[in-house]
């Protein structure tokens, strides 16, 4: 008995270990049935002695009949040594019994008993096969003769009784009763192990079934099974293909580390992370994974179990809406209009980068603001935002003025749109802001030249209309001074034929300012230019007691040019020093200096006005740069003096003078020398 309880502790305590739960207090339990049937088989050896001793004292008077105190004597140890193995079979927990090799059941425990359902008497001298409906007599019998060679059997047992439909497992060891060197018999210990059963079958099922992968590998990442949805996933055909695999061949880098293993001192219990494995056939597929470790009672990491859900399409669908986003954001960036996006509670949802440059923001500087409290606000834009957002308006567009974060104003011009959700319900409106700051100061200039246009056009009519009076009025004057002889009236006729060539001399220049341009380029007299310049403005001068002193150097060389576009220039420099002057003081003067140096010409325009400041003094040549109040200026007249001096191969620079006022300095390359000269 001794020898049976060590030999069924060691074979559950073997069964035990290898099951994917926690079972050493049943595996504590048999070594307490060791020690049980230890301390049986003592009281036991020490009955066999009294009986060995009464024995021997019959065997002393042999020939004479025993005594009745003997016979009493025997009978009483052997009704004792039955009750206290009857007691000792009775006190195990599992089911115990001894069969007959015809079927017969010598004896069995308690627990066989209530499992059957009738008491010790109805059942010991009866065929087994009385009680049972699972195993079959046919398959007992068909077992048997391998039993009888082994003599011992280990294993789980489904049985099921006549008086219950409902399966139970057993764990059992069977060894032979030997008598004479021959198999009488046989005794039976069995543990009921339904419950665990039950839990070990639908864990299973819920191995097979789940969606996800599953596994269980040694701390060397070697796979010890894995369910099918896993070996589906991984590529392969059957689950024994997949675990007959080495460690690393899951490795997408077949010589790193594997993937499924950790180090045998983890004690990280739960895991979760992302890994890459590699399939059947090569692909990388990317899992997550949440994995626990699995220790032994003496502290050992004997497995590790998890669960792989395949990301891999997730992840790629993720690159797509990365890279979709990315795009988008680069389409944006690269977009030169503002893009906003402002929801129903009026807030910005969205800000493109490009504020940056178009009103000198941050994106961040609006987000999460409302439109109607932003800095630099605009009510056209506001109403815009309130008419599309109502859907009063499905599309719209407006022209607003609004401040850069500099204070600068900006023209802008905007144009909404609904903006909807996935779900196709309103969700805000989405803005494209323009800046059409210059669009709008060009057809500024252009109603001006236009202006100018009908103006000069003007101007040359009137000036033939005035040249046929001016005619006649000098030649009267001219035949009244050859007629009268008092000197003071000579005086008056002399004061009327100079003011009447000085008449006909600005109706010539005005005449020669509005004539229409020659193309190409000629020869020009720099110095007359500017003096024709000069007179066609001398009234504006001599009104704002502005005083010039024009020096010139003599015998100037020709230059290259158009003369209507050079006159274009001087003027723009003279009326830039005029109004420079008058901001400053009621009188001043213009010092005009032309001279040559090398092979070319210059003309200075020197003003005794504020100067220009130093931060802007970079600026003074930009298109639509202006220090003048609104309404004064464009911001477009010095631009096209460095235009046409461009077209003319020539410069023009400004700078302060050191004693005070801005000097303008024009340079012009000499004209080659005319053929034949």
């Amino acid at each position: 008995m001794v020898l049976l309880a060590a030999g069924f502790a060691y074979l559950a305590w073997e069964r035990l270990e290898s099951l994917p739960y926690h079972l050493g207090p049943a595996a504590l339990g048999v070594l307490l049935l060791s020690v049980l049937l230890a301390v049986y088989a003592y009281g036991r050896r020490k009955e066999v002695v009294e009986l060995k001793i009464l024995l021997q004292d019959l065997q002393e008077h042999v020939g004479a009949a025993p005594s009745e105190d003997q016979l009493d004597q025997l009978n009483e140890l052997i009704a004792r040594s039955q009750r206290s193995f009857k007691e000792l079979i009775d006190s195990f927990e599992d089911a115990a019994c001894a069969v007959s090799l015809d079927g017969t059941l010598r004896t069995v425990n308690k627990s066989v008993s209530e499992l059957v359902g009738l008491p010790y008497t109805a059942i010991v001298g009866h065929k087994f096969f009385d009680f049972l409906e699972e195993p079959t007599r046919a398959s007992i019998e068909a077992g048997l003769p391998r039993f009888l060679e082994k003599r011992h059997w280990a294993g789980t047992l489904r049985i099921r009784l006549k008086n219950n439909s409902r399966p139970l497992y057993f764990d059992c060891v069977l060894n032979a009763i030997v008598k004479s060197g021959e198999v009488v018999g046989v005794s039976a210990l069995g543990r009921d192990v339904t419950g665990q059963h039950e839990k070990e079958l639908r864990f299973t099922e819920l191995f097979e079934t789940l969606q996800e992968g599953a596994y269980f590998s040694t701390p060397e990442g070697r796979l010890l099974d894995a369910n099918p949805a896993l070996v589906s996933i991984l590529g392969y055909a059957t689950k024994n293909e997949l675990l007959a695999l080495d460690a690393g061949k899951l490795n997408v880098d077949p010589a790193a580390e594997p993937v499924l293993g950790r180090a045998a001192d983890d004690r990280g219990g739960v895991r979760a992370r992302e890994i890459t494995l590699r399939k059947k056939d090569g692909t990388p597929a990317v899992f997550l994974e949440s994995s626990r470790a699995v220790w032994d009672d003496a502290g050992k990491l004997i497995r590790y179990q998890g669960t792989l859900v395949d990301v891999t399409e997730r992840r790629k669908l993720e690159r797509q809406v990365l890279q979709q986003e990315e795009f988008r954001k680069r389409l944006l960036e690269g977009f030169p209009d503002l893009i906003v996006v402002v929801d129903l509670q009026e807030r910005y949802t969205f800000v493109s980068s490009r504020v940056r440059d178009l009103l000198g923001y941050q994106p961040e500087d609006l987000l999460g603001k409302k439109i109607s409290e932003t800095e630099g606000r605009s009510p056209e834009l506001v109403e815009l935002y309130n008419d599309v957002a109502s859907s009063r308006k499905i599309f719209g567009s407006a022209e607003y003025g609004t401040r850069r974060r500099d204070g600068s104003g900006r023209t802008m011009r905007a144009s909404a749109s609904q903006f909807f959700d996935a779900d196709s319900k309103l969700a805000g409106v989405i803005i494209s802001v323009h800046d059409i700051t210059t669009e709008k100061k060009f057809e500024q200039q252009i109603v001006q030249s236009e202006r100018l246009a009908a103006m000069g056009a003007m101007i040359g009519g009137v000036a033939h209309e005035l040249n046929n009076p001016l005619t006649s009025i000098l030649g009267v004057s001219e035949l009244l001074q050859d007629s009268q002889t008092t000197d003071a009236a000579q005086k008056q006729i002399a004061i009327l034929q100079q003011q009447a060539r000085r008449a006909a001399e600005i109706v010539k220049n005005l005449t020669y300012f509005s004539r229409p341009q020659s193309p190409g380029q000629t020869r020009v007299n720099l110095a007359e230019v500017v003096e024709r310049t000069l007179n066609l403005h001398a009234y504006s001068l001599r009104k704002n007691s502005i005083t010039v002193d024009f020096l010139r150097e003599p015998g100037l060389p020709y230059v290259q040019g158009d003369p209507h576009q050079l006159m274009q220039v001087f003027l723009n420099v003279i009326l830039n020093a005029e109004q420079a002057i008058r901001e400053a003081r009621d009188r001043g003067t213009l010092r005009i200096r032309l001279g040559t140096s090398g092979g070319s010409v210059w003309a200075s325009f020197l003003d005794d006005g504020p100067g220009i400041p130093p931060d802007i003094l970079a600026s003074v040549f930009d298109p639509f740069y202006t220090t003048k109040r609104p309404g004064r200026g464009t911001g477009l007249g010095l631009s096209i003096c460095k235009s046409v001096m461009k077209e003319h191969n020539g410069t023009i620079e400004a700078a302060n003078a050191p004693g005070g006022g801005a000097v303008f300095t024009v340079t012009l390359p000499v004209a080659p020398q005319a053929s034949g000269a």
